[in-house]
């Protein structure tokens, strides 16, 4: 096993740069060669492949690949858009399962799994959030089929019988709408055909892994045709829970997929799209990096927890098994009409996800938090009109209409356990030296209201905690247009804009039962408390009797020297000022125009040279979780209005619209025997979502800015008709232009976390055709990913400067002195015997070094100074067989 978490490359800018121009300059000599032969006015058989073996499917010429990454069918050469596409037979060769792993061909996508099978993160160019809160939606867009998919639990399911996976990077709202500023992931499945055919693929590998899928097509009439598609994926889980002797990190779901194409004439095609998926996991483990005193104070209660130098030993332990169901269903309806030089196009869509989550979130065998339960429904209708037509070969418009209808319930609970108390009395016993313990306070409270034996018991008493409901109602419509204007047969301008309003109302209704949570500690009640623990504290000083004494009773009152202040860090569960209220409406209302402006220049047949500039809009986000506060601002309106609750505290209830725009130009150039792709832009979002756990919810708010720079590179060529070597390389600088409100004071011109400055994918393919026409395919892929801080920093580390109250330092350290960074090093392989009649067996691994990082860090549940997070997957490795017909 390898492990990975420091190094970073000494000039990541001239790294990237070399890399490319040795592989550029490579082949440019046979390049060079066959774009001299070429004329003016080439003919389509100049773009005639060298004689030999065609090349694989997934390498073929670009030229040939259609994309419709602007909603209209373009070839990958011609479209001016920074696109990546993942073929069918590229994903068979990588044995990738699902979205999770696509990242590792395609280097401005970086995709994490948090929490939950349904929690997953996709950025694109280091820009991207959503996950782990129900109510953020993603910055990047994901559809299949046209249908746009709003939460990522209905995004991850295996992938069915894919034709190929489009990734447009940079800001994508002119044509796709809102939540698409970072980006958009489109998946495009293979349409019924009407000549009979199909596959069936099986496979087995460590940890029991166990694929199996399929897809058979054919017609049933003159005019219709049908396919059916299913997969099966289960595999044991990686990480072993020591105390519940469960696996954690596991694959269980399966999907069936069904399609009916009636096509009557060459003017009407009407597609209908239905599918059906779950998934019943137990996911994700959660691994101990760094212990403090509170640690200990689990382990005294019974409890215990990996050791942080055997992080990557994917060993944990829990006092119960984590639960994720999901079940994904939904139907859609795309209608082609073409009249004359006019297309017409339909996309009706309604789905319906489910999912229901139980973890122990303190992720240790304490029973310290019984149960932290979510079950969340989403139901959502999208309707999409477009119309685009030709004239005179000179100009292509698009025009469109988009509606979109979401209703989000979310109920959820968390409850103290068994170990609760006791582990809550040895933290004050701690925090006040032995002075304070939890009887004490119970009956010294009780005593002081009347009622000696009031809270007896009652702090932290197992099954008190929270009960959630929470709803959220979306509605958004948008507007577009586009135009493709031919000036002269190589310049071509195109402009387009978009219209979006989008309006939510959402709600919370959230009930605390947790008793020590709602003690006021600056009631006037327990002033006698206060003046005893300030005259004591003086006196232990060595502050004068009589002198400690007058402070005391001056003060005992003050609630800025309120010596029960070092408590509230316990008061995890606090009342919760609900929503709406006289104060707060529960909603939002956001409207934005969006842009598109480009050139396209082809400078010969083969050399395309583009520049634009985009906007992008994502609409506002709410913080549908048990940490949504009012904002500060509406504070003196909450007390003015009497609704304020007891410890009122604030911070968010929702992150306002974040808009993005992106300069961009670049080149494509196609030789047949070579190809390249290369994009520099400047992007930047205004006021990016950020969303940030402090250890007990999430920080939502806006950064004022965040910039990147970056340069993007693909190539490919073909030094012999059997080999195909590949590269893409992505290089980023990012920068928070304008941070001032972050979870961590102001972050303004620092380096956001979590982005690397290299990210490469290194590929080759060699395909021999053997004298029976089989073949034997061998394919390998680097996936490298620069050292890179894991998060910006971790509140529960935060210091302060004690006079001016400015953040000095937030970051933790994997030891001493190194924060927390993450290099990634992941070799993929196969070995694939393909024969003439259909039949392939394949031997596969996916990161075969074994090389282990962390993925992302935070602040331990309710376990102040210990950081906890998420690792890798190890390596995988199996067999596989599949025919087609």
């Amino acid at each position: 096993m390898i492990s990975s978490a420091t190094g970073l490359v000494a000039s990541p800018r001239a790294l990237f740069l070399a890399t490319v121009a040795a592989f550029v300059l490579a082949p440019s000599g046979v390049a060079m060669a066959q774009d001299d032969q070429d004329s003016e006015a080439a003919s389509p058989a100049d773009e005639a492949e060298p004689a030999g073996d065609p090349p694989p499917a997934e390498y073929s010429n670009t030229s040939e690949i259609i994309v419709t990454a602007t909603k209209h069918e373009q070839t990958l050469q011609d479209v001016p858009v920074a696109v990546t596409v993942a073929t069918a037979a590229m994903i068979e060769r990588e044995h990738i399962r699902d979205l999770k792993a696509l990242g590792s061909i395609v280097p401005s996508l970086r995709i994490s799994e948090y929490q939950s099978s349904e929690n997953t993160n996709f950025l694109i160019r280091g820009f991207g959030n959503g996950a782990n809160n129900v109510g953020i939606e993603p910055s990047v867009g994901v559809f299949i089929d046209g249908v746009y998919r709003s939460r990522t639990a209905s995004q991850i399911a295996d992938l069915p019988d894919i034709e190929r996976i489009e990734v447009l990077r940079g800001p994508q709202s002119t044509l796709f709408g809102k939540n698409a500023s970072a980006g958009v992931i489109s998946i495009i499945t293979q349409a019924p055909k009407f000549d009979f055919g199909g596959n069936v693929e099986a496979s087995y590998g460590n940890y029991n892994a166990v694929v199996v899928k399929g897809m058979v097509t054919g017609p049933v009439s003159d005019t219709i045709a049908a396919s059916l598609s299913g997969g099966y994926n289960r595999r044991d889980g990686y990480i072993r829970d020591l105390n519940t002797g469960e696996r954690m990190n596991d694959r269980n779901r399966w999907f069936l997929r069904g399609q009916l194409l009636y096509q009557p004439d060459s003017q009407l095609k009407v597609r209908i799209i239905g599918d059906y998926g779950r998934i019943d996991e137990n996911c994700c483990a959660v691994v101990n990096f760094t212990q403090s005193d509170a640690t200990d104070a689990i382990r005294a209660v019974g409890g215990n927890i990996n050791d942080p130098a055997d992080r990557f030993g994917d060993r944990v332990y829990n006092n119960l098994p984590f639960v994720n169901r999901i079940k994904n269903y939904g139907v859609s309806g795309q209608v082609d009409y073409e009249i004359g030089p006019l297309s017409l196009i339909s996309i009706t869509a309604w789905r319906r996800t489910g999912s229901f989550n139980d973890f122990d979130a303190d992720f240790t065998s304490a029973d310290i938090l019984k149960t932290t339960s979510t079950d969340t429904n989403i139901k959502t209708f999208t309707q999409e009109f477009r119309a685009t037509a030709s004239i005179a070969d000179k100009l292509t418009a698009l025009f469109g209409a988009y509606y979109f209808n979401e209703k989000i319930r979310q109920n959820g609970s968390i409850q103290w356990g068994e170990d609760t108390r006791a582990y809550a009395d040895l933290l004050i016993q701690g925090a006040s030296g032995g002075a304070l313990g939890l009887p004490m306070l119970e009956q010294t409270f009780g005593a002081l209201e009347g009622a000696p034996g009031k809270y007896a018991g009652r702090f932290f008493a197992p099954g008190q905690g929270l009960d959630e409901r929470y709803a959220l109602k979306n509605e958004a419509i948008s507007v577009f247009a586009q135009i493709d204007f031919k000036v002269t047969n190589r310049l071509t301008l195109t402009g387009g804009v978009n219209y979006t309003h989008d309006s939510k109302r959402f709600s919370a209704n959230v009930t605390s039962s947790d008793v020590f949570a709602a003690m006021n500690f600056n009631d006037l009640r327990y002033a006698p408390f206060r003046n005893q623990l300030l005259l004591g504290g003086l006196i232990a000083q060595g502050v004068p009797a009589a002198q400690a004494q007058a402070y005391a009773d001056a003060h005992q009152n003050d609630p800025a020297v309120n010596p029960l202040n070092a408590l509230r860090a316990l008061q995890f569960l606090p009342p919760f000022l609900n929503v709406p209220n006289a104060v707060e409406p529960g909603r939002t209302g956001d409207g934005n125009v969006s842009w598109t402006a480009r050139a396209s220049f082809n400078l010969t047949d083969r050399i395309n040279l583009y520049a634009g500039v985009a906007t992008g809009f994502k609409a506002s986000s709410i913080n549908l979780s048990r940490d949504s506060r009012p904002a500060a601002g509406d504070a003196a309106a909450i007390d003015n209005a009497g609704i304020a609750v007891v410890n009122q505290t604030y911070g968010s209830r929702f992150a306002g619209p974040e808009k993005a725009t992106s300069f961009e130009a670049g080149i494509k150039a196609n030789w047949g025997l070579a190809a390249a792709k290369l994009a520099v832009f400047k992007q930047n979002i205004r006021g990016f979502q950020s969303n940030i756990f402090t250890g007990t919810g999430f920080f939502l708010g806006n950064a004022g800015k965040e910039s990147v720079f970056g340069i993007e590179f693909e190539g490919t060529v073909r030094p012999v008709p059997e080999l195909t070597l590949g590269v893409a390389m992505t290089y980023l600088d990012p920068k928070y232009d304008d941070f001032r409100n972050s979870a961590f004071g102001d972050e303004s011109g620092m380096t956001p976390a979590d982005i690397p400055p290299i990210s490469a994918t290194f590929t080759a393919q060699y395909d021999h055709r053997l004298p029976n026409d089989d073949h034997l395919i061998l394919y390998g892929n680097f996936h490298y990913e620069s050292a890179v801080q894991v998060v910006d920093g971790l509140p529960g580390f935060i210091r302060k400067d004690a006079v001016t109250g400015t953040v000095l330092d937030y970051q933790p350290g994997l030891d001493a002195a190194q924060p927390f960074r993450r290099e990634v090093n992941e070799l993929n392989g196969s070995i694939t015997y393909a024969m003439h009649n259909g039949l392939e067996f394949s031997a596969w691994g996916r990161n075969l070094l074994d090389a282990r990082y962390i993925s992302s860090i935070f602040d331990s549940v309710a376990q102040a100074g210990s950081i906890s997070g998420y690792t890798n997957q190890p390596r995988t490795y199996g067999v596989s067989a599949r025919f087609r017909w």
